[in-house]
């Protein structure tokens, strides 16, 4: 497989580098002060980002978006990943799920989450339910030509500045061989309709300033047109669309984990210790050489599933690898950068505990390293079952 870069990734690259210096890096230190983004802020990070080509990069040209293919994308994911999450997280890149929108859905969500006029979140999660989706508790029933939605989801993120929520609800049962399993649908809800609370959730170490709500829903009535897709086919929502998500967690996990690297590095070349650098201790320049080893390895299995992405090719366990092995490269890099500084690694007045910090919670969102190990062993074992 070539994994030669054309021109144009090569100047998307170059750009999309001088953007995160130019237009969010500078502001990073002050949204981890104040765990929080100003409106003003990202308003001005969304006009640049509007200006330069870079939002919603991943919705096709055809809709106005930047129309950039599997491969270009995780390569602008990467470059992202080197600056503070919240500030990255303005530059849209709105959720493929909303490719599944029909008829007025199109004029009323899509295109202006794409022309970053709305800005959308994703509620799935729930307090007891974490991973297991089927066992959501959240009820969409039917009356009439509305569904009343009554339940609470949490571990929400962005909701706190999204103009509306895609929610996914228990609508039904279905009976199988294995016994009845809950039917899920859909919905597009609006912030402000009645029966729709947005509340603060709890306060997380990982990435400052991007904040997770819990969404709680009391006789919440949504007419039969709210629905996303099909009418208890949320499932089929959600698998068709979501997978790239998953690369995208990939791709600025490894963008932060080579920035870590680079500092461990630069630190390790110039940090004196009994009488000579240590980057000539072995303890410290094995590390160096894991870290490059396991990123590299790392960038392969990304671009590798990027690349069958783009040819229709891909495997959900080509997904599930490359999120496995970029998140927990993730965690073992910022975990030896942090050692190499020493006690600097943990002071705020450098960004290793910050990587540190945030690389934690890159193997529990978007499906945790055991839903990986799951999907990946699956597709093991699943031509030796009778």
């Amino acid at each position: 497989m070539d994994f030669t870069l054309t021109h144009e990734q090569r100047l998307l690259i170059d750009s999309a580098r001088a953007f995160v210096a130019q237009e969010l890096a500078p502001y990073a230190d002050e949204v981890e002060r104040a765990d929080k983004v100003r409106p003003e802020l990202i308003a001005q990070i969304k006009q640049q980002a509007l200006k330069q080509g870079f939002y919603a990069a991943n919705m096709p040209a055809e809709l106005g978006g930047g129309g950039l293919d599997a491969v270009s994308l995780a390569l602008l994911e990467r470059e992202f990943g080197r600056t503070n999450y919240a500030l990255q997280y303005a530059v849209a890149r709105p959720s493929n799920i909303l490719r599944a929108c029909r008829g007025e859905q199109v004029e009323r969500y899509l295109l202006p989450t794409i022309r970053g006029e709305r800005v959308e979140c994703l509620a799935m999660t729930e307090p007891g339910a974490g991973s297991d989706l089927r066992s959501m508790i959240t009820r969409a029933v039917r009356d009439g030509d509305s569904y009343v939605i009554n339940g609470a989801k949490h571990f929400i993120s962005y909701a706190d500045v999204a103009d509306y929520a895609v929610l996914f609800a228990a609508s039904g049962v279905e009976e199988t061989k294995k016994g009845p399993k809950k039917l899920i649908t859909a919905f597009l809800v609006d912030k402000g309709l009645p029966g729709f609370e947005v509340r603060p959730g709890p306060r997380s170490v990982s990435h400052r300033g991007f904040h997770h709500s819990e969404l709680v829903f009391t006789d919440c009535r949504l007419p039969v047109g709210q629905i996303l897709g099909e009418e208890h086919k949320g499932f089929d929502v959600a698998n068709t669309w979501l997978g790239s998500t998953r690369l995208a967690v990939a791709a600025f996990s490894l963008g932060r984990a080579r920035l870590a690297l680079e500092m461990a590095t630069e630190w390790a070349a110039t940090r004196q210790q009994f009488g000579q650098t240590i980057g000539r201790f072995q303890g410290v320049s094995f590390k160096l050489a894991d870290m490059e080893t396991e990123i590299t390895a790392a960038e392969l299995l990304l671009f590798r599933a990027a690349a069958l992405l783009d040819q229709g090719r891909v495997q959900d366990q080509d997904i599930a690898m490359a999120k496995l092995f970029a998140t927990e490269t993730l965690a073992r890099v910022a975990d030896h950068a942090v050692q190499i500084f020493g006690g600097m690694g943990l002071m705020e007045a450098l960004p290793i505990e910050r990587f540190w910090r945030d690389a934690r919670v890159e193997r529990i969102w978007d499906g945790t390293s055991e839903i990986q190990r799951h999907i990946i062993s699956r597709a093991l074992l699943r031509p030796h079952e009778k």
